[in-house]
């Protein structure tokens, strides 16, 4: 196949949402199905985290291995999976609910009729776990990967400056859900070579 580079893709638009996990109870959280609009419109149900830092947002999927190594050969006959991961990372840039409740771990209580906010630091902090979902575009064409189930699992220094804005690194380790960590959704014919048989999945 010749070299394509209208194939070659970007992603100079994008957003970053969060729902709770789903529970599979009433008002549960219902996982997108639809690609989106590469991030101007959150999935029903999601907020977003808003502005994201210049780094953008960062997906890492990985598998580590182990090799299968025999009497009769110098070098493996085969590699078995030990564990898996996918996490997604991103630094934002807003003051806002939903980024310092994600980043302390902790949730805003409103002190009386005043307007004064306090969120305590437990010495025993609790994980919620969260749905996330992730939109880019680039010439016309969305992705949208979606986590059912993660937990933040490392979250970076805040740094006040005069001159630099607060931001909020935070690191969402994908959770088990129904066998799977997550998908990803496209309208990006790139993707189809023609010889894939639809799935219907």
């Amino acid at each position: 196949m010749a070299n394509d580079a209208s194939k070659i893709r970007f992603a100079p638009n994008g957003a970053l949402f969060v729902a709770p996990a789903p529970s599979g109870g009433t008002g549960s959280t219902v996982l997108p199905t639809a690609v989106g609009d590469g991030g101007t419109t959150a999935p029903t149900g999601y907020k977003s985290f808003g502005y994201v830092n210049e780094s953008g947002v960062t997906i890492t999927p990985q598998i580590n291995t182990d090799p299968v190594t025999v009497w009769q050969s110098a070098v493996p006959v085969l590699y078995n999976v030990k564990d898996a991961s996918f996490s997604i990372k991103a630094t934002f840039s807003e003051v806002s609910k939903i980024t310092t409740e994600s980043f302390f771990g902790a949730n805003w209580v409103k002190q009386g009729s005043s307007s004064l906010w306090r969120l305590d630091l437990s010495s025993v902090p609790g994980l919620s776990e969260l749905s996330i979902v992730v939109d880019w575009q680039d010439k016309g064409k969305n992705y949208r990967c979606v986590v059912p189930r993660a937990m933040v699992s490392d979250r970076g220094a805040i740094t006040l400056q005069r001159t630099a804005n607060q931001e909020f690194e935070l690191t969402f380790e994908a959770l088990d859900y129904q066998g799977a960590l997550g998908y990803v959704l496209t309208d990006d014919a790139n993707v189809d070579d023609g010889t894939d048989p639809v799935s219907g999945g």
